[in-house]
């Protein structure tokens, strides 16, 4: 144990943030799928399905109430004006406020026109405007944080939030007879315990609700990224609404609770993201771009092997944490999983552009895989059902990638970065290869469930034969971090 805590005490700040990322998107995410064997026994499959399509709805609504301003326009802000945080980030604030206030007046002026364009009740579209007034301060909050590396309070917050959440819906879904009503309000309510008094902070120590100069950058670095965030939306939740509407909430359900699960990876996916953003945007500013490569090579392999670890269990974990009437989702979860690695690829590429503000450029490339991903949804949801648009999103987030790619390298190009490649192109593409293969290999093999343990044995065999390599690979990662 003391050598334990000797080597984490001499882990630098960026690794121990990466760390603490890591665990408590294990621990928050871990928590969500120990419950939903409790949500999808005791709701049915239409309730179920009508509590994820609110999950959509309200991620689509959030980016016109708060622009996504908190996203990586925010953390470009926090350098540009570093002698500005505090005023810079409650103005921010204010502005995601007055513009949720805009909308929500838009919402009450004909109430039944959007009711049944959103097919949910008044009472849970004024528990989505309270979520979408009061989580802009969560968000920026915590990407302040993250930026400082004061990992510890955004730990903390986000752990006791998601844990109360679960609890407190679970109680209310098991004592209330409106069970989708029940788990919105304990979900708003639990976010509000920790938002609402991080709203009040922000608001009091900025003392800044108006400045001219803050609001036209917001303004002008988020506004051309609307069509992305809502391409990029509707990679992740189209499927989802169409699928509802195409075939039923039922089939909906079915397809979330595969999806759910194929797409637990993002956790790790969002903890290396939060921890080598702030590194590579300090790592450019400071003329040290080419350390980049080596301290990023090892990612792209440990999110490779996190999604076939995925798509190895993928009956196991549909039966653990969703039970045995939903056993035929589990064909979704290897082409979903596999998204999760490009999800991975494009968001590093995405990186660089963010950096350099070629915000339009990104727009372009994820507005092409949405309206691909609308089409092919469209096509062959209607001819081979939900599992379709497991392939689908795949198709999908394989050209984002690729589109990023080709925007990232003429990034590095303008601004004389000449040929040189940040990223470690043979590392991606042999991690590329190694999951698409696997993908099929175990598609074919769910089966015959001694085939299937037998591929997984030998990949074990495989990796302890190596395990001095990948020792080598992931201290290397931990050197540069």
């Amino acid at each position: 144990m003391r050598k334990i805590l000797t080597k984490y005490k001499n882990l630098t700040t960026v690794t121990k943030a990466t760390l603490w990322y890591t665990i408590a998107n294990i621990l928050v995410k871990g928590v969500a799928l120990l419950s939903t064997p409790i949500f999808t026994r005791v709701m049915t499959e239409t309730e179920y399905g009508t509590y994820s399509i609110f999950q959509s709805w309200y991620g689509i609504i959030l980016i016109f109430t708060s622009l996504n301003i908190f996203l990586g326009g925010y953390t470009k802000g926090l350098l540009k004006y570093k002698d500005e945080v505090d005023s810079y980030t409650s103005s921010s604030l204010s502005m995601t406020t007055f513009i949720t206030c805009c909308w929500s007046i838009v919402y009450l002026i004909n109430i039944s026109f959007w009711t049944n364009i959103f097919e949910l009740t008044p009472h849970m579209m004024a528990a989505m405007f309270i979520e979408l007034l009061i989580m802009p301060a969560y968000e920026l909050w915590s990407s302040k944080s993250r930026f400082a590396y004061k990992y510890k309070t955004v730990v903390f917050a986000s752990v006791w939030m998601s844990m109360s959440s679960i609890i407190f819906g679970v109680i209310a879904v098991l004592t209330n007879s409106h069970r989708v009503v029940a788990r919105v309000d304990a979900d708003i309510f639990a976010k509000a315990t920790v938002a609402v008094p991080i709203f009040i902070l922000l608001i009091a120590k900025g003392r800044t609700l108006f400045n001219k100069k803050f609001w036209k950058y917001n303004f002008l670095f988020n506004l051309p990224l609307i069509p992305h965030y809502l391409s990029n939306y509707a990679l992740n939740q189209s499927d989802r609404l169409m699928i509802s509407r195409m075939i039923g909430n039922a089939q909906a359900a079915y397809y979330s609770v595969a999806y759910t699960i194929a797409t637990m990876m993002n956790l790790v996916v969002t903890a290396i993201n939060n921890a080598l953003t702030p590194y590579i945007y300090q790592s450019i500013n400071a003329g040290k771009s080419k350390e980049i490569k080596k301290t990023t090579a090892p990612a792209f392999f440990i999110m490779a092997l996190m999604c076939i670890v995925t798509m190895a269990f993928a009956p196991e974990l549909i039966m653990i944490f969703a039970g045995k009437k939903y056993t035929q989702a589990i064909y979704v979860v290897p082409p979903v999983a596999a998204s999760v690695y490009f999800i991975f690829l494009y968001g590093m590429f995405s990186t660089i552009e963010y950096y350099y503000q070629k915000t339009v450029r990104i727009a372009i490339a994820t507005f092409i895989s949405a309206a691909l991903n609308v089409v092919l949804n469209y096509v062959f949801i209607k001819a081979f059902g939900y599992y379709a648009a497991g392939y689908t999103t795949l198709v999908s987030y394989i050209l984002l990638a690729f589109l990023h790619y080709r925007f990232y390298r003429s990034v590095l190009r303008e601004e004389a970065h000449a040929d040189e490649n940040l990223y470690d192109m043979r590392a991606i593409m042999l991690s590329a290869i190694l999951v698409l293969a696997v993908m099929f290999i175990m598609t074919l093999t769910y089966k015959e469930i001694w085939l299937r343990y037998g591929i997984i044995t030998v990949i074990c065999v495989i990796e302890y034969i190596k395990r001095d390599e990948l020792k080598k690979m992931l201290s290397q990662f931990k050197a540069k971090n």
